[in-house]
């Protein structure tokens, strides 16, 4: 027991032995980095010291060479701007004695001039006084011949031009009557000899057109076929190209009916096509027929280029060409309208140049005379073909003497070129020869085409065909625009129409065609 607690008291005194210990020690090494931290810190102070020192001297320095830098720059700007003062003040010297020699010159030419001043008017005083002196004179001379004479010198004057005036009139009158007779006499027989070597010069046929174009068939068999089941066949190709198709007893042959000559080709051209394939049904003939349209655009083009190529016109537009094509497909009073137009081309060419004018464009006036006559639109067939071919030469760039000839050849417009006369004549020469023109059919054509132009004048109609002689009128209509009820209205309504606006035998008919298609395509 007292071991234990000598133990424990041994322990309690070394542990307080240890404490002291290291608190001592722990005192000591507390006291030394006190120390150490105390020396850093005033290094870090003499070091900071130091590079403030350093930073300081540099911006100093930095500083001094800012501001020599931006002297040197003042110092060049006041450099600068001295030697721009000093140009300025040598250009004003310059100009200084520039005005002065200047107004030394101009004092010394005033001078000259007040000099040459006082020369003048004394001259000028020497001068009227011999103008007075001499008026004097004439004064005395004067009254000396009335002396004379017995005549003041205005009765004097009166008589002698009486007497001139006389004697000229009557040698003018003379003269104009005999140059008028021989003018007269020379005018027509040199207009005569131009008129007939012309004619002579130009030979050409005699134009026959007529309203019908026969197709012939290898064999009657083929009628069948061309009629159809029910005559679908022949409506089908009535219906899409406006020809009627008169299927009679005549053997081997159909008879294609339309005043409109490209209408009749198209149907002609389309059966042909349609008799070599042998396929003939509504759906075929439509294809058929749309292609052959085609192909005779081409042609109409073709023709066009032929023609201008053979009369050597050069550099003609397109769509005039196509005009030109389009004339082979009309006609003037039964005259093929582009074999009339060839003829009056040679015909202005010749007469150009025996007159001495330029060929050239004579020729390329007579051939565009007509064109007017084969409008694009059912609006502008109520312009006057010279008028329209008129404005369609200037609107493609033809020269103002070939347009004035085209406008003036029927005297709506005044003539100012001397080409115009000449398209005048040439066309009059073209139209006068004997057998060239028939009124008959060309009168009996436009009261067809002026049927067409009735039914075309209402809304939704696609088509119109006048058929039979005139006798009947088919209009075809757009199924979205017109209506079955609007389509007997529609009939209705052009009959009254043409009762109202037009003057015809007989008696018309008006059938109007409304179709509707449903197309599904299988794939």
């Amino acid at each position: 027991m007292d071991n234990t607690i000598i133990l424990i008291v041994a322990a309690v005194i070394g542990l307080a032995i240890g404490f002291v210990i290291a608190k001592m020690m722990e005192k000591g090494k507390a006291t030394k980095t006190i120390s150490n931290a105390k020396r850093e810190a005033s290094d870090i102070i003499k070091e900071a010291k130091k590079e403030g020192e350093s930073i300081k001297k540099d911006k100093i320095f930095q500083a001094k060479e800012k501001f020599l830098e931006l002297k040197a720059e003042h110092e060049k700007v006041i450099i600068n701007k001295d030697k721009k003062i000093g140009e300025a003040e040598k250009r004003t010297r310059d100009k200084e004695s520039q005005i002065s020699n200047e107004l030394a010159k101009n004092k010394k030419l005033n001078e000259q001039l007040q000099t040459q001043i006082k020369e003048v008017s004394y001259k000028s005083e020497i001068f009227d006084k011999k103008q007075s002196e001499v008026e004097k004179l004439h004064k005395s001379q004067v009254q000396q011949l009335e002396v004379i004479s017995g005549l003041s010198a205005e009765d004097a004057k009166s008589q002698l031009l009486e007497s001139l005036k006389e004697t000229a009139k009557t040698d003018a009158m003379a003269y104009l009557q005999s140059t008028l007779e021989e003018a007269k006499l020379t005018a027509q027989q040199e207009a005569r000899k131009i008129v007939v070597n012309t004619i002579q010069r130009i030979g050409t046929e005699e134009a026959v057109e007529n309203c019908v174009s026969v197709f012939n068939l290898e064999s009657d068999d083929v009628k069948g076929r061309i009629i159809g089941r029910e005559g679908r066949n022949i409506r089908a190709l009535e219906a899409a190209t406006g020809v009627e198709i008169i299927v009679d007893d005549t053997p081997e042959a159909i008879i294609l009916s339309c005043f409109d000559s490209v209408r009749r080709e198209v149907a002609r051209l389309s059966l042909h096509r349609l008799v070599t394939d042998g396929r003939i049904h509504p759906a075929r003939i439509e294809e058929i027929v749309k292609k052959t349209e085609k192909q005779i655009n081409e042609e109409i083009a073709e023709i066009g280029k032929r023609t201008v190529i053979d009369l050597g016109i050069h550099g003609l537009h397109p769509e005039l060409i196509k005009a030109v094509g389009r004339m082979k497909y009309r006609s003037s009073y039964g005259q093929n309208l582009l074999q009339h137009s060839r003829e009056v081309a040679k015909l202005c060419g010749v007469m150009a140049a025996e007159l001495g004018l330029n060929p050239k464009i004579a020729k390329r006036a007579g051939l565009l005379h007509d064109i007017g006559k084969v409008p694009n639109t059912e609006v502008e067939v109520e312009t006057p073909h010279a008028i329209l071919g008129m404005q369609w030469a200037q609107k493609y760039g033809e020269k103002k003497e070939v347009c004035n000839a085209i406008g003036a050849h029927h005297d709506e417009i005044e003539m100012n070129t001397l080409i115009s006369p000449i398209v005048q004549v040439c066309d009059a020469i073209s139209g006068a020869r004997p057998g060239a023109r028939r009124q008959v059919l060309d009168s009996y054509i436009q009261r067809l085409k002026d049927l067409e132009d009735i039914a075309f004048g209402f809304n939704g109609v696609q088509k119109a065909y006048a058929i039979q002689a005139g006798r009947e009128l088919r209009v075809i209509v757009e199924s979205e625009k017109v209506t079955d009820d609007k389509a007997a209205e529609l009939s209705f309504e052009i009959s009254q129409k043409i009762q109202t606006d037009m003057t015809y035998p007989g008696q018309v008919k008006v059938t109007v065609i409304r179709e509707t298609r449903s197309v599904n395509v299988a794939k």
